[in-house]
């Protein structure tokens, strides 16, 4: 990314609070942390396509937290993306049962869940989120519900559909949640109920 924009974090706040420059504000984050963000994936037993995929759900995560007003500004940005990625990452590793890796991850503590208390706004969301769904394909609404409701890992999906290979799933997910992200983006909370559908 080639982003001549630099914002302070009480900037880049404001931005997403407010939905003035919201690309931008996303964009600028994209070039100041990915690569950072990426590297506690690609260096604690992930690849790049799972920090890909880590780093997508933290994005949709964080717009949400500080568009909710939950966004505790004594903490920095960098290192509030820090604690979501790491936190994300480490609930894919419970899901996919690799508890070697898990020990390995950020070396000691147990992370604490931030993900309490959303049951009535994710069910409300949820009711949108159906609405949403029945304008998909199938074969999106399968691959979404699998993977996001069900919390199926992408080799189980491979098992339980007639897609040739993980890859394959892989890139099918991206672009249909994708498309689900253009039709929800104004509403963000509709996008978190599938995220946290998946822990």
């Amino acid at each position: 990314m080639n982003s001549k924009l630099r914002l302070s974090d009480t900037d880049l706040i404001i931005s997403i609070k407010t939905n003035k420059n919201l690309n931008s504000a996303i964009a600028f984050i994209y070039e100041a942390h990915f690569e950072y963000l990426s590297s506690l994936i690609t260096n604690n037993s992930g690849s790049e396509q799972d920090a890909q995929d880590i780093l997508q759900e933290v994005m949709v995560d964080f717009i949400r937290v500080v568009q909710s007003g939950k966004f505790r500004e004594e903490s920095s940005v960098k290192t509030f993306l820090h604690s979501m990625t790491r936190n994300c990452w480490l609930n894919e590793l419970k899901k996919r049962n690799s508890a070697e890796k898990r020990d390995k991850v950020f070396e000691r503590n147990r992370l604490q869940d931030d993900n309490s208390n959303e049951t009535y706004e994710q069910r409300e969301s949820k009711k949108k989120l159906l609405e949403v769904f029945n304008t998909l394909g199938d074969g999106c609404k399968k691959i979404l519900t699998l993977f996001y409701f069900e919390s199926l890992s992408i080799k189980e999906i491979v098992e339980q559909t007639n897609y040739e290979n993980e890859q394959v799933v892989r890139n099918k997910k991206h672009k249909c949640f994708k498309t689900l992200v253009a039709l929800v983006k104004n509403n963000v909370a509709i996008i978190e109920t599938l995220k946290a559908n998946s822990i």
